[in-house]
């Protein structure tokens, strides 16, 4: 759900050269190793290719192009104006674009607006929720290995650099690659796309901290061989229990959520063998799952250092590797230490002691069809964009998400609906003029759109806005549309990982304080061992 990045950056050895788009095709011919040995296939010989396993895939009947022209006026329509606040603490919109870098992976190399197929995107890592964004291949491959310690057991964590009083901090960011060079503020993590923004890169943080605690916990009993794959196990299904009780339903109908994991898949590969690999649908990846950048703030109140809305888009952007190079440091400076009880809850998981100054809690905006206007002018790194990109409709998120929807014809929001009906499932299409919208506030206006570019638009409406309308007219949460494609691929996703919480349904957390309890407060209470020092190192 990248808040506010498509980049397309590649984790090094962490791809494949080869994938398998259902109904359209092979690109490539290189298996990948990590996942073809986690299928335990073996290494195939150029003469004899194994079946990719690994593969993007086409839910919906491809749809109709409409003119850049049209989606320019779209995006600046999007990203102008007032935005107005939901009920979704802020930590989780982080968390999505975690799990979206968990899920999916485009490492094709496409000039921006070209047109492009399924078949022609490179899925770049295993389409289920797994954390090998967290772990990589683990630690006995030889690429993987030195994401950990010697024990090779435990992940490697970061240290923060000093500022003035605050001193640095072990744990409290992600390893970096040292030494010096142009090269000493990458983050030396499997997915680097989580060093975009400080908010992913401490919520990565946050993850190895959890992982290691998990681990510490294990006791002598453990032999030294095992530990790592069971730490892992829980790990994975504690956080898949996570998105499945405490994230989805928070940005899904949660009725539609309890249908899927309670009734089955109706159009992400219904009736799939659970042991194969799943495919990526490009309707979530490039439509459904961008509800994210939706709720994006202009502003956090962040730490100590930073209250009052302080801490800047811009400023987190800035603070983080791969965007805005730490402003200068070699690692994250120790001001900017995030303080968790201004971005989850505390309180609605038993611990009403951690809670940030009065006014000082960050809501997420509400999800609907207006970003925030930072995101109409993103910074070159944050996309992979060029000098001249900046400042131009090619820096616009919303321009971004809808051009590359049409790059791939993808399904129009009434055809997406049309498929869920034929399928079973009681989705009503938008009228026109739901569409339309009010063009009050938090409401993206199609004024601007002339007679014939707004009949085509509400004739065939992007995936993308169509479920951010949804989402809109229904009190900023997911419906319809849009939280039945989410449900069903994070439904799909979990089926196919190898841990699984789908295919073991007698699995209950044993981590959170209270009993068949776990959400995101939990894992951080778990990650910082529950003492407010750890959770907001700053203080108030």
């Amino acid at each position: 759900m990248a808040p506010a990045s498509d980049r397309h950056q590649q984790a090094p050895h962490h791809g494949r050269d080869a994938f398998f788009i259902v109904g359209e095709g092979v690109v490539g011919d290189a298996p990948d190793r990590a996942f073809s040995a986690r299928a335990n296939t073996s290494a195939t010989s150029a003469a004899a290719p194994a079946a990719p396993t690994f593969r993007f895939s086409r839910v919906g009947p491809t749809g109709v192009r409409l003119p850049e022209a049209t989606l320019r006026k779209v995006a600046l329509a999007m990203t102008g104006g007032s935005e107005t606040d939901g009920d979704i603490p802020s930590g989780y919109t982080y968390l999505g674009q975690f799990v979206d870098h968990d899920l999916t992976f485009d490492a094709t190399t496409v000039a921006f607006g070209d047109d492009v197929s399924p078949a022609d995107l490179l899925q770049g890592r295993s389409p289920t929720l797994d954390l090998d964004s967290l772990y990589g291949a683990g630690p006995l491959d030889p690429v993987s290995a030195h994401f950990y310690e010697a024990d090779r057991t435990r992940l490697k964590v970061g240290k923060t650099t000093k500022i003035g009083s605050d001193v640095a901090r072990v744990g409290f960011d992600v390893p970096r690659v040292g030494g010096g060079g142009v090269d000493r503020d990458l983050a030396d993590i499997p997915d680097r796309r989580n060093d975009e923004n400080l908010v992913v890169a401490q919520t990565h943080a946050a993850m190895i901290r959890f992982h290691n605690r998990v681990v510490a916990d294990l006791g002598p009993a453990t032999p030294p061989g095992e530990r790592f794959e069971k730490a892992r196990r829980k790990v994975v299904l504690h956080y898949q229990w996570m998105l499945r009780h405490d994230y989805l339903t928070r940005i899904c109908d949660g009725a539609v959520v309890k249908d899927v994991f309670s009734g089955g898949r109706k159009i992400v590969e219904p009736g799939a063998d659970p042991l194969t690999m799943p495919t990526m649908p490009v309707e979530f990846s490039v439509a459904a799952f961008r509800l994210g950048h939706s709720m994006v703030r202009e502003a956090y109140d962040w730490n100590a250092r930073f209250p009052n809305g302080s801490g800047t888009l811009d400023l987190l952007f800035f603070f983080s590797g791969t965007s805005g190079g730490l402003g200068g440091d070699p690692t994250l400076p120790s001001n900017w230490i995030a303080d968790w009880r201004r971005l989850y809850r505390f309180a609605q998981v038993g611990h009403g002691e951690l809670k940030p100054p009065t006014g000082e809690f960050n809501l997420a905006r509400r999800i609907d069809t207006r970003l925030v206007d930072p995101l109409a002018t993103l910074p070159m790194g944050s996309f992979g964009g060029s000098v001249s990109d900046e400042g131009t409709i090619r820096a616009n998120l919303a321009f971004r998400n809808l051009v590359r929807a049409r790059m791939m014809k993808l399904a129009s929001g009434q055809q997406m609906a049309a498929l869920l009906r034929a399928n079973g499932v009681p989705v009503t299409t938008l009228t026109k003029a739901q569409l339309r919208g009010s063009g009050g506030r938090s409401t993206a206006s199609l004024d601007g759109l002339t007679a014939p570019q707004l009949d085509a638009f509400l004739k065939d409406t992007p995936l993308w806005f169509y479920v951010l309308r949804e989402a809109e007219l229904n009190d900023g949460v997911l419906t319809g549309v849009g939280a039945r494609l989410v449900a069903e691929t994070f439904h799909r996703a979990m089926e196919g990982s190898t841990f699984s919480i789908v295919r073991n349904p007698g699995f209950r957390p044993s981590l959170g304080e209270k009993d068949g309890r776990f959400r995101m407060a939990d894992l951080l209470l778990v990650a910082f061992e529950g003492r407010k020092e750890l959770l907001a190192p700053l203080g108030d």
